[in-house]
Order: structure tokens, then C-alpha cells, then sequence
């Protein structure tokens, strides 16, 4: 009877990991931590403070904007790749002086690819900055963890050095598993208009009267399945393009028009009407944009190839 019991718990286990038999350990965790609003105590006013600093048009460079996607992830690849290269000749004989730079490479990378982060994190929903803030703290006890290290490796204490970089490469790694929750499970940087777009398709769609969209305002319609946001510039000229934001999906249809863009009520990405691309961040990629015609008084629009 006890080996049975010992049995089933080793099964209950297992399956606890398996793929398709539920989240698992680790990903409940990272889920509750997503819910976890004490965290929102420490992140509001962060948030506050990084949106106040007077970055001016660096911080749409720190976004990205000018690469088409978050310069973060990009950035990070210096410290990660410094570190790691320098945890193999930790465990090689005769290379203490190249572990040594490397890591001293990788503290200087930290810093740069942080300030992008925190950039990005600041314009993220709740649930992401959950994940982002703990995330981040696993990355400042991974800088502390390789300064100590250095440290250690000047003053020829070199067994703790390798120590601590191997704690420290340990803490880089799981908060790098944060990192792709927050890209690729929670879509933080990610596109949020392309996919729409593609099933606009390629056909004309009929929006309305050309009546019913008054001049320099911002009308929500249907582009079959996909949401699409009109404006009439002129009396001749309309444009449409994809409603959903393409940064963390804001209504652009409650936007406001500003210089012949239209800027989005969550963040204040800004998106050129002619052709959807976005001059102003956070977004990093442009709005789908449909061309359009007026057929009989009826305004009609499809996506541009």
C-alpha cells in the first residue's frame, strides 16, 4: 500500500509538468505573480517617475521606435553574452585575466539595456509591470552578484569571483525566463495590429455614407472582421486605418487627430494618417493602413498590399 502511494504521488507529479496536464509549478507562479497587486505599491510611483524624466526624443530612441521593434531585448544581448562567455572560461584552466574583462564588459552593458527597459516598462498594463518589476529585480541582484565578482577577481580572490558569477548568471537567467513571459506569453513589445490586418483581407469594404463622418474626427468602423478607425480629412479625402494601437492595443477610434496624425489615448502614439507610420512612441511599428475610395456617395476602403 505505501510503495502504491508513493506511486501515485510520483504520477501526480509528473503530470503536473507534462505538457497538457495543466500549467505546472513554475508557470502558476509567474501567473499568480501577474495578479499580484501588492506589487502595484512599488510600481506606481516608479512608473510615475520614469514617465516625468525629461528624456525628450530619446526616449522614443530607448523604445525603439527608429529600429521597428523594442531596442531592450537587442541591448540586453551584450551583458548576457559578456557573462556567459566569461562563466566558460571560468571553467577552463589559465583564462582568469579574460573572465575577468568579460565581466567587466558585461557590467557596462547592464546599464544602458536597463534604462531601455525601464522605459518600456512604464508604458505597460498592470499585469505586465507585475512580472516586469520582479523581473528587474532579478537582473539588479544579477549586477550585484557580478560586481561583487569583479571585485573578488581584483583582488585575486579568484575562486569566489567564478562563485559569484555563476550566482549571478543563475539570477540573469531566471530573470531572463521573466523576460520571455513578458514578450511572448503577456506580448509586451509585440505588435498588436498586424495579425488584425491580415484578416481584412483584400477586398473593398463598404464603411458608411461619406456623410457620416464629419471632418477631423475619429469614426470607428467595421472592415469586415477587423475594426478600423475612419477619419475625413477633407471633403474628398478619407483615411482608415487599423482601430486597434499597434503598441498594447488602444482604442485609436478615441483618439484625437493632431497634425495630420492620430495620436492614441493610452500611451500618446502618434500615427501618420496618410500611411499609418508612427512618428511618435512608444509604439516601434506603424498602423495598417487601407486605401480607399468614394463610390456613390459611400466611403469604401481594403488594406494596401
Amino acid at each position: 500500500m505505501a510503495t502504491d502511494d508513493a506511486y501515485g504521488k510520483a504520477v501526480r507529479s509528473v503530470r503536473r509538468v507534462l505538457p497538457g496536464q495543466g500549467p505546472g509549478r513554475v508557470l502558476s507562479a509567474v501567473d499568480r505573480l501577474e495578479h499580484d497587486t501588492r506589487l502595484d505599491a512599488a510600481a506606481a510611483p516608479l512608473r510615475d517617475w520614469i514617465g516625468k524624466l525629461p528624456l525628450g526624443g530619446a526616449r522614443d530612441a530607448l523604445h525603439g521606435r527608429w529600429l521597428g521593434h523594442p531596442l531592450h531585448p537587442l541591448m540586453v544581448q551584450l551583458p548576457v553574452g559578456a557573462w556567459l562567455s566569461a562563466a566558460a572560461l571560468d571553467v577552463l584552466p589559465g583564462h582568469r585575466r579574460g573572465a575577468r574583462a568579460l565581466v567587466a564588459l558585461g557590467l557596462a552593458g547592464a546599464g544602458p539595456a536597463a534604462v531601455a527597459g525601464w522605459v518600456d516598462w512604464a508604458e505597460l498594463r498592470p499585469r505586465q509591470q507585475r512580472v516586469g518589476l520582479v523581473h528587474a529585480v532579478g537582473n539588479v541582484a544579477a549586477v550585484g552578484l557580478y560586481a561583487g565578482s569583479f571585485a573578488a577577481r581584483c583582488a585575486g580572490r579568484h575562486g569566489l569571483g567564478r562563485a559569484l558569477g555563476f550566482a549571478g548568471l543563475t539570477a540573469v537567467g531566471a530573470s531572463g525566463a521573466l523576460g520571455g513571459h513578458l514578450a511572448y506569453r503577456q506580448s509586451a513589445g509585440a505588435n498588436h495590429a498586424e495579425g488584425l490586418a491580415a484578416r481584412a483581407g483584400g477586398d473593398w469594404h463598404d464603411l458608411g455614407e461619406l456623410g457620416d463622418f464629419p471632418v477631423g474626427e475619429a469614426v470607428l468602423r467595421r472592415a469586415g472582421e477587423v475594426a478600423v478607425v475612419v477619419v475625413r480629412e477633407s471633403e474628398e479625402t478619407v483615411r482608415v486605418l487599423v482601430e486597434q494601437c499597434s503598441h498594447l492595443g488602444g482604442p485609436l477610434s478615441q483618439g484625437e487627430v493632431v497634425d495630420g496624425c492620430l495620436q492614441c489615448p493610452w500611451h500618446g502614439s502618434r500615427f501618420r494618417l496618410e500611411d499609418g507610420w508612427n512618428v511618435q512612441g512608444p509604439a516601434t511599428a506603424p498602423q495598417p493602413a487601407f486605401e480607399t475610395r468614394i463610390e456613390d456617395g459611400r466611403v469604401q476602403a481594403r488594406l494596401r498590399d
